[in-house]
C-alpha cells in the first residue's frame, strides 16, 4: 500500500513520545478521534453560518461537513467492531490555544479561521500517516484512508484561505500562515496532562492505559 499523502505545510513533526503513547493507548485515542470528527463537521457549519454571503465557500464547506459526519459514523462503527466503549473525555488545550491566536476583526478573522482549519487538517493527516503502519488491522488501514481525506480537507481550507486573503486586500497569506504554524507547533510539542489526538506528548505519569 502506498504511503498516505501529507500536506505541504511547515509543520513541526509530531514528537516520538506522542506517537508511542498513541500506539499504546489507541482505545482512548479512538474515542477522542470521534470527538474530532464531530468538531470538524461543526466547524464547517459554523463557518457557513458566519459567512452566508460566501456562496462558493459555503458549498464547499457543506460537502466537507457531510464527509466529516460520515467519518464520525465510521469511527463509531470502528469502536463497536473493536469493543471500545464511548466515554466522555475532557478536551485538551490544543484547539483553545490555536483559537486564542486568531484575529477577531474582519476581514482578517475569516482568513485566520480558514488557515487554522488547514493546520488542524494537516496535523490530522500527519498523525494518521504516522499511525497507519503502526496499528493492526482494521484500524491501521482505516487511518491510512483517513490520511488521504485529511490531505484533501487541508488543501480545501488553503484554497478557501487564498480567496479570503484576496478579499482581505492581499493575495499572499504565507507570512500569517507561518505565524500560525509556529503557534500550532508549540502546542503539539508541549507536554499535556492527557493524551488526545491533537495534543502534545503526555506527561510521564499519564502514560498508563
Amino acid at each position: 500500500m502506498p504511503a498516505p499523502p501529507s500536506i505541504a505545510l511547515p509543520l513541526a513533526p509530531t514528537p516520538l513520545a506522542w506517537l508511542e503513547a498513541a500506539c499504546e493507548q489507541w482505545q482512548e485515542l479512538l474515542i477522542d478521534h470521534g470527538y474530532c470528527e464531530k468538531k470538524a463537521a461543526s466547524t464547517a457549519l459554523a463557518l457557513i453560518f458566519a459567512y452566508p454571503e460566501c456562496t462558493e465557500q459555503n458549498l464547499a464547506l457543506a460537502r466537507l461537513a457531510r464527509e466529516e459526519l460520515r467519518h464520525f459514523e465510521q469511527v463509531t462503527r470502528m469502536m463497536q467492531t473493536l469493543g471500545v466503549a464511548f466515554r466522555r473525555l475532557r478536551p485538551g488545550p490544543y484547539a483553545a490555544g490555536l483559537r486564542a491566536a486568531l484575529r477577531t476583526s474582519e476581514p482578517h478573522r475569516r482568513l485566520d479561521l480558514l488557515l487554522a482549519g488547514a493546520l488542524i487538517e494537516a496535523r490530522s493527516c500527519e498523525r494518521f500517516r504516522l499511525l497507519a503502519p503502526r496499528l493492526p488491522a482494521p484500524l491501521g488501514a482505516f487511518y491510512a484512508d483517513l490520511a488521504r481525506a485529511e490531505a484533501r480537507h487541508g488543501e480545501l481550507y488553503l484554497t478557501l484561505a487564498g480567496a479570503a486573503a484576496v478579499a482581505a486586500g492581499g493575495a499572499d497569506y504565507s507570512a500569517r500562515l507561518a505565524e500560525l504554524c509556529a503557534i500550532e507547533g508549540q502546542l503539539i510539542l508541549e507536554a499535556d496532562e492527557q493524551l488526545r489526538f491533537h495534543s502534545g506528548p503526555p506527561r510521564a505519569s499519564t502514560c498508563s492505559s
